[in-house]
Order: C-alpha cells, then structure tokens, then sequence
C-alpha cells in the first residue's frame, strides 16, 4: 500500500500545505511580468510552491505555457544557451521541422542552428556551430520574449541551480547580459517572459542576488514562508488516520521542532513511521524512524564534517553553543580559532560549504535541521 506521505517529488493539490500567500503573490508577479528569484535550501518546497501556484493559475483560466530547465551539471557557456533554447522552443514546438524553422526565424545571424544529427542522437534542438560571442548570448536571452510574441502566449521559464552558471567562468557576462534584455522588455504590455530562478546554495544565490546586486530591482526575492505547525499536525494526523493508524499531537509537535517545520524531512520521516507501525504510534516508534532516517543521512552528514579543518570544526561548535562574536578574545581561545582575521576566513569557508549561512545582522543559522541533529547529537555529543 503506497504511503500517503510523499517525499520522493514536489507535491500539488491535497498534498500541498501551507504557503496559500506565497502561491497568491508568486502567481500575481508572473501573471504581471515580473521576475522572481528564489534562494532556499535543498528540499524546502520550492518547486511545490511553483507548482501549486502555476494550477492554481490554470485553474483560473489563464493562458501561458511553461519551460524548466536545471543547470545541474551545466558547466560551460555554450551548455547553459542550447539547453536554453532547446527549453524555449519545446514550449510552443514539437518536431523538427517546427524547431529549425523556428532557430531560422528568431536566432538568425547567431551561431546557433538546427543540427539534425545531434538532434537525433542527443535530442539537443539547438546546437552550436561556432563558440558563443556577445550576440549570441544577447540573442538567446532574447528569444523566449520573441517567441512569446510570435505566438501572444505568456511564457514561465523556470530556471532551476541558477547559481551554478558561476561554474561555467561566464556568469557576470550573463547577468549582465540578462539584465540588459529584462530592462529592454520592461514595460512592455506585450506577451513576455517572466524568469523563475531558483537556487538550492543559498549563499551562492545571496553572493550573485544580494552582495553583487545582480538584477536590483528586477527580479523580487520571494523568501518561503514557514508553515504552520498545527497545520502540518493536522495534515500528519490525516495521513495517519488513512491507513488505521493513531498518534499523539504532542509528539508530532517535537518532530516539528526537530526539523524546523521542514516538509520534506517531515515527509520522509513520517512515511518511515507509517511503515514501521501497525496501529497505536508510540513515542519509540518515532525515535526508531528518526534512527532510520539519519541512517540514510549520515555518510553524508559525515562527509561533510570530514570535509572542515580543525578550525573550521571549532567554529561550527561556536555556533552550536550560541555564539554571535566569533572575534571575541575569549571566544578565540576557547574554540581554537586562532585570530579574528582567520574568523572572517572561517566563516567564509562555512558559507562556500552551504553549511551556515548568515542573516543582515550576521547572525548564523545552520541550513539543514537534521545536519544540525546530528552533528550536535553524534559528532559533538551534546547533551
């Protein structure tokens, strides 16, 4: 029997909780243009909240059509522009002949075209006859706000590990690139494009959005909204009560806590519980199902703390215990910190490593709640 708890893909409709006013506001900027950024741990209920908000949006009787792509294992310049346009082209286009005269039509004069041999043995759309210069890149950006026209649909292209075109050693010259082509299309009542873009390293995505102010003003920072607790208890209990099964509220709302209201681990946890029980769910139930799931975890979890220096590891544990003034005299000889220039350092590392990552009064905050479990629990042995 299939567990009424989903963790394995984004969820929609019954399964989709909380979060109604970021659905009404996501929904209300796309419809009018704008762009959007998201910058959210891995598993937080992004691409859910996306879409949940595109039904609703459907159901509502608007017209617009959707491309997503990942940049999950892009690394070059030319790899971002043809998966790109093969995106953009698979919204309105279906076959070959569609998709080379669309390139003839919209990417005349590029470097870009139609390859029937690469299409047909790597399914790419559109290739690359030359490396990408300027125009190139300026065309690409371009072409989903033609195709817009051209067909009078509006257009939602989600992309998905934005932060990763730093990878390829061109992101600034996209940004740039990009930012041209929103501030050229601004205004227009036009059938257009809004862009979705969506990152899982929330420090990368802060770096390109916040501290080098990339598309001020542009693109609108939609941060996720925390859901209920009680909603979530209402939903577990639900869930429960499908399959015959019972549990305590006051148990479910330490798991809450636990896990800081994260869905997916929420999610995953709770499935485990409904496999291991039969009726009544007790508290070792749960404790076993969390054993479980930091078993599936922890060569993770490890490997990321094998990954840190000494020093690194002492400031982890700094935080752990509260701390703010990292650059304290006493802080510094107590966790082995060395020097305050080497904090700065220190934190910098943690942040490349998607560990912590630091709100406007850099304060810190552990990304992943059951990394932070287990690190307090079975590496520092914290009571």
């Amino acid at each position: 029997m299939d567990s009424p708890f989903i963790y394995d893909r984004y969820v929609t409709g019954k399964n989709f909780i909380g979060r109604r006013g970021d659905c009404t506001v996501l929904g209300n900027l796309i419809m009018q243009g704008e762009h959007v950024v998201f910058m959210e741990p891995p598993k937080t209920g992004v691409m859910s909240l996306i879409q949940q908000t595109l039904f609703n949006l459907r159901m509502a009787a608007n017209a617009f059509v959707v491309g997503q792509f990942s940049l999950l294992n892009v690394r070059d310049l030319a790899g971002f522009l043809t998966r790109m346009g093969g995106t953009v082209l698979r919204t309105v286009a279906s076959t070959p002949g569609e998709y080379a005269d669309l390139i003839a039509t919209h990417l005349s004069g590029t470097h870009f075209v139609f390859d029937q041999k690469n299409y047909s043995d790597n399914d790419q759309i559109v290739s690359l006859n030359w490396d990408p210069d300027d125009e190139d890149i300026m065309a690409m950006l371009r072409l989903p706000y033609r195709i817009a026209r051209a067909s009078g649909q509006q257009i939602f292209l989600i992309i998905d590990e934005f932060q990763n075109l730093e990878f390829t050693g061109e992101g600034d010259r996209v940004y740039k690139a990009l930012e041209k082509v929103m501030g050229e299309i601004r205004g227009d009542n036009r059938p257009g494009c809004s862009f979705i873009l969506c990152g899982s390293r929330v420090n990368a995505m802060k770096d390109i959005f916040q501290h080098r102010r990339f598309f001020y003003r542009m693109a609108e920072h939609l941060p996720l909204s925390t859901v209920d607790e009680k909603e979530i208890i209402e939903y577990v209990v639900r869930g429960f009560l499908s399959s015959g099964k019972v549990v305590e509220r006051e148990l479910l709302l330490g798991m809450c806590r636990l896990f800081r209201n994260n869905l997916w681990y929420i999610a995953h946890f709770t499935a485990i519980c409904d496999s291991l029980s039969k009726g009544y769910i007790i508290e070792a139930t749960l404790m076993e199902a969390l054993g479980n799931l930091i078993s599936i975890h922890e060569p993770r979890f490890a490997s990321t703390m094998n990954s840190l220096t000494t020093f690194q590891v002492g400031l982890l544990r700094a935080i752990l215990d509260g701390h703010t003034r990292f650059s304290a005299s006493e802080i510094i000889q107590r966790y082995g910190l060395n020097s305050s220039a080497n904090v700065k350092r220190l934190k910098d590392a943690l942040m490349k490593k998607e560990i912590v990552t630091f709100d406007e009064k850099d304060e810190p905050t552990l990304l992943d709640p059951l990394f932070e479990y287990w690190v307090r629990k079975y590496f520092f042995e914290m009571q």
